[in-house]
């Protein structure tokens, strides 16, 4: 990489740490600690933690698109900026409602489709594999960090102390963007609006990436309305010590991940590797049954962060490679749509099942979702070769 690439890729990457560390720190002790809060129920906490994803899909595309017109940089600051006031606002509250209301402003916040396309539009091609990589291995450090500080945090101020953090946090990486991010050449024109987002809603390439990272991401956060418990009950972990399982396993699913995605990459394997990785993801349901002891737990979701990963840094690549340069912002606007949808529903569909049958009815909902990604992945796969797709 040249020097302007790691430049970039420094400065974008501890964003997405610090973002990402407020987000990811609610996820280990929101159902634990939420319970305090009034009017708290398990689905109400499920909808508390998806609620981010909503407000998250709604602005995703418009904040993509607007990146390509006024810049990917002032669209940052703004998302950074609503983001921090969200996070006031639940640092606040003692009611669940509060609490979501918190969620939904954080979500406003909405520059993950400006920053992918501002690392896209930063990289050379041939370095974009490895810079979503970095990307991914940064937001794998937030998740190491967060399962860490966040049960810590809670432990001593509530999951307002961690709101807090989060605020402050935004308002680094404001100053972060500035000083050290370059800002990339203009671009050509507003090809979005002459078609250039309508062709890439009638590629299947399209939508067989960013259907992925919907059902990747719905997997993931349902699962974490389940796991933690978990976590207690079958490894005795309290709550304030799971970074003692969930560190070391991110670690090293993240330095597995590497050579898989240097191999499907240089190898031309990328779809054979993403079929893999779907596999891997059904190991996180079927952590959550109650079979085998602590060790079958643990192998299980290594397994499944290490698929995870894997589907990290693999599928934003890929997109940024299909979508035209001026159009990027809004390919990676849908991407990134997709992304939180996927939480919004995974929060929602599996607080609530969890209430209605516990760890087996999230287990049971992780299973039925891989089966439809299965079948929408090939049939989208059987479609894109159908045309000659390059992917």
């Amino acid at each position: 990489m040249n020097s302007t690439e790691r430049r970039a890729l420094t400065g974008l990457a501890s964003l997405y740490v610090f973002r990402m560390l407020g987000l990811f720190m609610v996820l280990p002790v929101l159902s634990v600690y939420g319970a305090d809060y009034r009017g708290s129920t398990p689905a109400l906490l499920g909808l508390a933690l998806g609620a981010y994803g909503l407000s998250q899909a709604l602005l995703q595309i418009p904040l993509g698109m607007l990146s390509d017109r006024w810049g990917r940089k002032p669209v940052i600051y703004m998302g950074l900026a609503v983001f921090a006031f969200g996070s006031l606002v639940a640092a606040q509250t003692d009611s669940v409602y509060g609490l979501i209301v918190g969620r939904v402003l954080q979500g406003c916040g909405a520059i993950a489709a400006a920053t992918m396309a501002l690392v896209a539009d930063l990289t050379r091609s041939e370095k974009r594999g490895i810079a979503m990589a970095i990307i991914g291995g940064a937001i794998g450090v937030a998740f190491m960090l967060a399962v860490i500080l966040g049960p810590a945090l809670a432990g001593i101020g509530g999951l307002s102390a961690i709101f807090w953090l989060t605020m402050a946090l935004a308002l680094l990486g404001i100053l972060l963007v500035w000083r050290l991010v370059p800002t990339p050449p203009a671009a050509r024109g507003p090809a979005v609006y002459r078609g250039g987002f309508r062709s890439l809603l009638r590629s299947g390439d399209t939508w067989q990436l960013v259907s992925g990272v919907f059902f990747s991401h719905l997997l993931l956060t349902a699962l974490f309305v389940a796991l933690p418990l978990v976590v207690v009950d079958r490894l005795g972990l309290p709550a304030a010590e799971h970074w003692k399982l969930y560190g070391p396993l991110m670690l090293g699913a993240f330095v597995v991940m590497l050579p898989l995605l240097r191999f499907a990459e240089r190898s031309g394997q990328v779809p054979l590797a993403m079929g893999l990785a779907l596999l891997g993801l059904a190991a996180g349901s079927a952590a959550l049954l109650p079979v085998g002891g602590g060790a079958a737990l643990v192998a299980l979701l290594a397994a499944f962060f290490i698929a995870f990963n894997l589907l990290e840094a693999l599928l934003p690549a890929q997109l940024t490679r299909v979508a035209p340069a001026d159009a990027r912002g809004a390919a990676t606007g849908l991407y990134a749509t997709l992304q939180f949808l996927g939480a919004f529903f995974g929060g929602s569909l599996g607080g609530y099942l969890f209430g209605l049958g516990g760890t087996g009815a999230v287990a049971a909902l992780g299973f039925a979702v891989l089966l439809l990604w299965a079948l929408i992945w090939w049939l989208l796969r059987m479609r894109g070769l159908e045309a000659g797709s390059a992917y």
